[in-house]
């Protein structure tokens, strides 16, 4: 459990001297409870070699930016990265950051732990339950010497428990959609701020624009034109929450000509502005 953790202290451990003769497909690479504050903490994605971390924050508060969106880890928050990818996570200046991670490695790992992330993004908010399943797993992997057989399980309880806090007991939307659409689904993530005309995702979806529309519209259950408003105005939204940016720059990022048109446009998805909309969500936070 996470009280376990927390009563044992901080703790960091590498297990990359683990090795089978059988190739597993799911295995730690290191776990650890660590208390940061008031110093220089940062960690740049591009620049890693291939595994991924599951890091949950306990307490105080950490920076992401995700392929150049900014998230702030609260309490509660669990950061799903996988590497190299164009991700960097950072302590501010001032702040403290108390958090738990679980470096994961092999094929079905991060397979699953990359489905997590382009179906519902690189932060989590996770339950009671799996915040003790992951905890379980750190301090396990953390403070024990686990046969090779019980350090993949552990990496592989870690990996199914963010799967849980992503889907629940239901299953992605899109797990059953043809390839072409996922594609251009995973390209409009990545490219919320570019020009994603009908043609351009048709040349993504590598099919003519006119069976493009009918298959997305099909599977996905809207157009790809109200498929990208949405999305972008789901993104607005987390901006507007999780980061400081001021609304001409949240405009930008979400591919909005300025801030003006973006404020027009949210009032008519939300029935208020954005600054509106900022300082409502903000009065009713407990952080």
């Amino acid at each position: 459990m996470l009280s376990d953790l927390i009563a044992h202290g901080p703790v960091v451990r590498t297990l990359r001297q683990l090795r089978s003769p059988l190739e597993l497909h799911c295995m730690a690479t290191g776990a650890g409870y660590e208390r940061r504050a008031n110093e220089t903490y940062s960690w740049e994605g591009s620049k890693r070699g291939a595994f991924a971390v599951i890091q949950h924050t306990v307490a105080g508060r950490g920076e992401l930016d995700f392929a150049g969106t900014r998230h702030a880890l609260l309490p509660g928050d669990t950061m799903l990265l996988t590497f190299p990818h164009a991700n960097r996570y950072w302590l501010e200046p001032g702040r403290s950051w108390e958090y738990f991670w679980i470096g994961i490695q092999g094929r079905e790992g991060l397979r699953i732990l990359r489905a997590v992330i382009e179906s519902a993004g690189p932060v989590v908010h996770s339950g009671e339950d799996v915040v003790d399943r992951l905890a379980d797993a750190c301090l396990a992997l953390a403070t024990r010497d686990l046969p090779i057989g019980d350090a993949s399980a552990m990496a592989y309880v870690a990996t199914m428990a963010t799967h849980d806090a992503a889907f629940g007991d239901s299953l992605p939307a899109n797990v059953e959609h043809p390839l072409p659409v996922r594609r251009v689904e995973a390209y409009i993530e990545d490219h919320l701020a570019a020009n994603l005309s009908i043609d351009r995702l048709a040349r993504v979806a590598g099919i003519s624009r006119a069976h493009f529309v009918r298959q997305f519209s099909t599977h996905v259950g809207l157009a790809p034109s109200a498929y990208v408003w949405k999305r972008r105005m789901e993104l607005a939204e987390r901006l507007l929450l999780a980061t400081d940016s001021t609304v001409e720059a949240i405009a930008k990022t979400c591919g909005f000509a300025d801030g003006n048109y973006f404020a027009k446009a949210f009032r008519r998805a939300n029935a208020v502005n954005p600054t509106e909309f900022r300082s409502a969500r903000q009065r009713r936070s407990p952080h």
